[in-house]
């Protein structure tokens, strides 16, 4: 579990070929030096198990599946990438609680930046807007952000200076792609509206005990 807030922007050291997926290997010395083998750590929002450590680097093995459905297959060495390490309880959440389960891609299509502040909007897939409201939270490339406008097929953020400066988010370009996370809370209320057109089609299904 993670909160959104980024620790760190690291730097794709190399992509190593493994089929069907690839070893991702990132730069960045402080991250490096406080993660051990099997923790877990938000690479723009997705969540990864360390796999090697040395003293700048951390590696990770990404699948054919997260390749494909998240901005990490558009990778190449040299590219930024948001990092955060897992929460530990008594950590102050500052963000919103986000699991690093990519739920899909947004691309942006619109940057407007006013001096050193910026509203950017993203297209998303139509499923994904339905757990999306105004004022509500959502995970962009990891960040957790707060959602001005929400329209069907797309929705807008207003950028501070700051998150600019450190996160990916700054040198984002039209036509660029976004990992998203939309509020775990917004999953569990769709899935309860939805259940309501189940009916009692087989009322025994939960709870049964034939012996």
């Amino acid at each position: 579990m993670f909160s959104g807030i980024v620790e760190a922007l690291g730097t794709v050291a190399e992509i190593r070929p493994d089929p069907p997926g690839c070893w991702l290997i990132v730069r960045e010395p402080k991250i490096a030096g406080e993660t051990v083998v099997a923790d877990s750590i938000s690479v723009n929002g997705c969540c990864l198990t360390v796999v090697a450590v040395d003293a700048d680097t951390v590696a990770f093995q990404a699948g054919p599946e997260t390749l494909a459905r998240t901005n990490l297959g558009d990778l190449k060495a040299g590219s930024p990438v948001n990092l955060e390490r897992a929460l530990t309880v008594g950590d102050r959440l500052g963000g919103h609680f986000v699991s690093g389960h990519i739920d899909g891609t947004g691309t942006l299509i619109e940057r407007r930046d006013e001096g050193e502040w910026s509203t950017f909007w993203f297209s998303l897939p139509r499923q994904l807007s339905r757990q999306m409201a105004s004022k509500g939270s959502i995970a962009v490339d990891g960040v957790s952000l707060t959602i001005v406008a929400s329209e069907p097929d797309r929705f807008s953020v207003a950028l501070i200076p700051f998150t600019l400066e450190v996160t990916t988010l700054g040198s984002l370009s039209v036509g660029d792609k976004v990992n998203l996370e939309t509020d775990i809370l917004a999953k569990y209320v769709q899935r309860l509206e939805e259940s309501r057109a189940w009916g009692n089609a087989n009322p025994d299904a939960a709870g049964s005990d034939r012996g």
